[in-house]
């Protein structure tokens, strides 16, 4: 049974009511070439299901998925290992919801686990408080920039060259209705991220410094040294963590005067995905946090005296007045978070200095193999589990022919800076727990191949 619930006369009062005269006239803030007149080209009007299933099954055996060939993709988006009992733990019927519980006193074991990912989160990132989670690390990317704002009462944002360009593309889109000015310029190739240009960018109009780390080519940035310029024109620094397993062997960015921390937290408990749901991290100072957004879990006492959990503070729309509001966001992602902090309690502090001394040691093994490889340089200096080797030839030809061999090369920088032909050698490469010598091996065979 199809669920079409509305009639055309029940669409027509609804586009009468908020005075449009189609449902075309609600799409008028999509650019025109990014809209579709008709139907899909090419796409049958209809087909059986069977049939359909078929089709999709075909399409699909084209794919290389990640865990079947050599595996080196990553800004942004990492492979690791997931426990057997992460998965378990999360499908436990007192846990097996996405979403938010809009009536918290009756949701302790949700609010307790929160509670625990919010202390993970903090500690992870050396600041005194973390909230309960956001969509994705882009999304946090942004708020951090507008929470900045609200601190500082200033306009200016200046971000990083090493920035992933998908973090900057979400806030420069969200900047064009706050009205915040965004500063960024695309990476060069060099073996060290430019601190100093990066310093002489700040000044007195700017509300914050959004600095990654490590960056997008896998450069590990001096973030004290941005912070003291931050702070003495009364700025913040913005730390941005894609990858938080390297915080198990990087200083903490609060502990290097980071005064808001953010990042993607799916390298622990989720997996790829296809690319989501993911899971975005937030943290910050404890004087900033009625200015922190989302939503924020905190342990008290019943009347009783017995240990429980409420909402401390919760400052979107849906709980106060709209305009009051630090956020817009309407939830936390909660499964995700669930995933993430059983991962970290499996591992526990440890256990994550190890996973972290793991993955270095594989990124440099793979560095050190692919220096070998005739005509490529490794770019890097220090890195963590990602580095960046430049190539004699396009990378993004490279990495085609490589997954023709089977072989998940790496990103190509050209892919992720379409508009910067300086940069289209670059190829970013990542390596973790799950890379052996035999990926290894056939990594540096493949590019040998396709650079012959």
């Amino acid at each position: 049974m199809r669920y079409l619930p509305l009639t055309p006369a029940d669409r027509a009062e609804m586009l009468g009511v908020i005075g449009a005269a189609s449902v075309d006239d609600l799409f008028v803030d999509v650019p025109a070439e990014a809209r579709l007149a008709g139907t899909v080209p090419g796409l049958p009007n209809h087909a059986s299901e069977m049939a359909v299933e078929r089709h999709m099954a075909s399409l699909a055996a084209k794919n290389i998925s990640a865990g079947s060939a050599p595996f080196f993709l990553g800004a942004g988006a990492y492979r690791h290992h997931v426990p057997a009992s992460v998965d378990h733990l999360i499908q436990r019927g007192e846990f097996l919801t996405a979403y938010t519980p809009y009536q918290p006193e009756i949701a302790q074991g949700t609010l307790q686990v929160l509670f625990e990912f919010q202390t993970q989160v903090a500690r992870l990132f050396g600041v005194e408080v973390a909230n309960a989670s956001m969509y994705d690390g882009s999304t946090a990317a942004w708020e951090a920039v507008a929470m900045a704002g609200r601190v500082t009462k200033r306009k200016k944002a200046v971000l990083c060259s090493g920035l992933h360009p998908h973090y900057v593309s979400t806030i420069r889109t969200m900047a064009k209705f706050t009205g915040d000015v965004i500063e960024w310029a695309a990476p060069r190739l060099e073996a060290e991220p430019d601190t100093a240009g990066l310093i002489a960018a700040i000044d007195g109009e700017t509300s914050c410094v959004l600095v990654q780390y490590p960056d997008i080519l896998g450069r590990v940035t001096d973030l004290a040294a941005i912070a003291e310029a931050a702070h003495a024109v009364g700025a913040l620094l913005v730390a941005v963590v894609t990858e938080p397993v390297a915080l198990g062997l990087l200083e903490a960015p609060g502990n290097l005067g980071a005064d808001i921390v953010v990042g993607e937290g799916q390298s622990l408990g989720v997996g790829l995905q296809f690319g989501g749901p993911y899971l975005g991290l937030f943290g910050c100072r404890d004087k900033f946090v009625r200015q922190m957004p989302g939503r924020l879990c905190g342990e008290t006492v019943d009347a009783e005296g017995r240990r429980g959990f409420v909402l401390t503070l919760s400052t979107r729309e849906q709980h106060i007045r709209r305009e009051k509001a630090t956020s817009n966001i309407c939830t936390n992602a909660g499964l995700c978070a669930l995933a993430f902090s059983v991962h970290m309690t499996l591992l526990g502090g440890e256990g994550l200095a190890k996973l972290a001394r793991v993955n270095h040691a594989r990124a440099r093994q793979t560095a050190e193999r692919l220096a070998k490889v005739p005509d490529v340089t490794v770019l890097n200096g220090a890195y963590f589990n990602e580095f960046t080797v430049i190539l004699p030839k396009d990378a993004r030809d490279a990495v085609r022919a490589m997954a023709d061999r089977k072989v998940l090369g790496g990103v190509s920088l050209g892919r992720l800076y379409p508009d910067a032909p300086e940069l289209a050698r670059g190829l970013l490469v990542t390596a973790s727990e799950l890379t052996t010598d035999e990926d290894i091996e056939a990594l540096a065979t493949a590019l040998e191949g396709v650079l012959a």
